[in-house]
């Protein structure tokens, strides 16, 4: 695979493989979705979903399509790293335009090799057409030339021609997420985050810079010992992109029955409005829970008490 496009993928496929459920469908003309996935498409040969990464296999012909539904800025970067002259590892490479059941796209095709063994590989990458928002993918295909009787290159383009976008399947996401929301107080659900968080929100729009928002998310690493987990809890919160932050409460709680700690603050928005947020950090074993909601000042007494229902709401899986 070329350098630029592994990191791109292996970046990602770190941040979408994990939770992923194994599941073996029946062929049909039907496209298969990976669990939480709105990308999808029409299988051929043995290819079943990957308990490995976002995508499927055949792990007797050790075939592989990975996909990738990657955050909209990121198209741009990696579209630079799929055109760029120099690809090391690849050969006859042919970069062509291609249509797909949801739109077009640029597919990149050419041959490599992966620890002496010679590959076919295509990557397509595109953005969504029509009614479909906020979609930028990039599917990688390979196949070792011992599969090639059955993954030909006729088979692989018919089946990344039937590439299709679906709505974003939200309970599929929520089931994957390592945690249960039991109280969401009147928010919605506006994005599960691949590495295990959820955003919610109120409101029209998906701009949380004009909105009240709150974010759960679990982490690793956090400190064993009790002195040092306020500092822990502060550095989390002084990462937010959020200006002229100040403090205002820091203290030890018990939140769910384990140790915890919360944080009040005052700040400025994105769009330089006055906002107020708390932050709770629930320690477990050498991991942690984090919940954090953020609102306009002026809401902050009713909003502060619905912050509080979703964090007494979350159950670790």
């Amino acid at each position: 695979m070329p350098r630029r496009l592994l990191v791109a993928l292996h970046a990602a496929v770190l941040v979408l493989g994990a939770g992923l459920l194994i599941l073996s469908p029946a062929l049909s003309a039907e496209p298969v979705f990976p669990p939480g996935m709105r990308i999808g498409l029409e299988l051929q040969g043995n290819l079943v979903l990957s308990n490995r990464f976002p995508g499927f296999e055949d792990a007797e012909r050790k075939v592989a399509i990975t996909i990738l539904d990657l955050p909209p800025p990121a198209y741009k970067e990696i579209e630079r790293s799929a055109f760029a002259k120099l690809q090391p590892g690849m050969a006859d490479m042919k970069r062509e335009s291609f249509p797909f059941a949801s739109g077009i796209g640029f597919l990149i095709s050419g041959q490599g090799k992966d620890k002496g063994i010679a590959l076919h590989k295509w990557f397509l990458l595109a953005t969504a057409a029509g009614g479909a928002k906020n979609i930028a993918m990039l599917i990688n295909v390979e196949v070792p030339e011992a599969a090639r009787a059955v993954y030909s290159d006729t088979v692989i383009r018919k089946m990344l021609a039937s590439v299709t976008f679906r709505a974003t399947p939200i309970e599929e996401q929520l089931a994957l997420l390592p945690f249960k929301l039991n109280e969401f107080a009147g928010f919605r659900v506006m994005q599960a985050l691949p590495a295990g968080g959820l955003i919610l929100t109120e409101g029209p729009s998906d701009d949380i810079g004009t909105q009240p928002y709150v974010i759960v998310s679990v982490g690793r690493g956090a400190p064993n010992e009790a002195s040092e987990r306020g500092k822990f809890a502060r550095e989390l919160l002084s990462s937010a992109p959020l200006h002229d932050l100040t403090v205002t409460l820091l203290e030890p709680m018990r939140i769910g029955g384990l140790q915890g700690i919360e944080i009040r603050a005052q700040a400025k928005g994105l769009s330089g409005e006055p906002i107020s947020l708390a932050q709770w950090v629930r320690f477990g074993s050498g991991g942690f829970l984090r919940v954090v909601g953020v609102g306009r000042k002026d809401d902050w007494d009713t909003l502060f008490t619905r912050f509080r229902a979703v964090r007494d709401g979350v159950e670790l899986r």
